[in-house]
């Protein structure tokens, strides 16, 4: 099966074309934001060494968690060329990207952590490549006490994996003493090609996952409308925003 990968969810913008592990065609910029400036050309390129879109079979796209924007900006993108090629499009985990793009020692615990600021992180955690439960937005101490639970009698190194693994350890380093870390900025591409290769299109849909509201609120109210009146706020009389 040959798979066309779109990644846009994290710090990385990432296109490429897979057949049976191999990549035939990739282009991938570490990148924060501009995603959506990059993301056509990238696929273009990498298609076109490829053999050109047409011979894509599936379509594979991260769907969170991650950056609100440059989700939006994958997806979109992978869901219109989907309808576009006719071909189904999956959606992968980015934490389940993080956690196949390294080979851990068997039975080692593998935490997938990203920074979702705000003193928490977004984390799934992992043992022999089976999820341990469900992606999570947990605050950096209840990360840690996840972490710590799950470690078996003498095992004190998980392995922690993106760029959570370092905020965690910076304020636990004791409680996390002897963890090993992996920090990445983004899945790494073949890892999101095995994904999507063995993903089930009826149950891996191409939808965000979003852990947490996004920060951005809409306005309560428009340009140019005035303030409505509230309450006596502390005896006198106040304004709403």
């Amino acid at each position: 099966m040959r798979i066309l990968i779109v990644d846009t969810a994290l710090g990385a913008c990432s296109a490429g074309v897979f057949e049976e592990g191999r990549a035939l065609g990739l282009r991938s910029e570490p990148m924060a934001k501009g995603h959506q400036e990059k993301l056509g050309g990238m696929v273009r390129d990498a298609a076109a060494e490829a053999g050109g879109l047409g011979l894509v079979d599936r379509i594979g796209v991260t769907a969170g968690p991650g950056s609100f924007t440059g989700l939006r900006v994958g997806l979109a993108f992978a869901q219109g060329l989907g309808a576009a090629l006719d071909r189904p499009v999956v959606g992968i985990s980015t934490l389940d990207g993080l956690a196949a793009s390294v080979e851990p020692e068997a039975g080692r615990l593998v935490a997938a952590l990203i920074d979702a600021r705000r003193g928490q992180v977004y984390a799934r955690l992992f043992r022999d490549g089976a999820a341990l439960g469900e992606a999570e937005a947990l605050s950096l101490e209840a990360a840690a006490d996840r972490i710590l639970a799950e470690l078996k009698a003498g095992e004190d190194k998980p392995l922690l994996i993106g760029t959570g693994g370092s905020v965690l350890v910076d304020a636990f380093p004791e409680r996390l003493r002897g963890a090993v870390l992996k920090v990445l900025a983004a899945p790494a591409p073949e890892a999101l090609a095995v994904l999507a290769s063995a993903a089930d299109p009826e149950k891996a849909l191409p939808r965000p996952l979003y852990l947490r509201a996004p920060d951005a609120v809409p306005p309560s109210r428009l340009p140019g409308q005035a303030r409505t009146p509230a309450g006596p706020v502390g005896g006198g009389p106040g304004e709403g925003s």
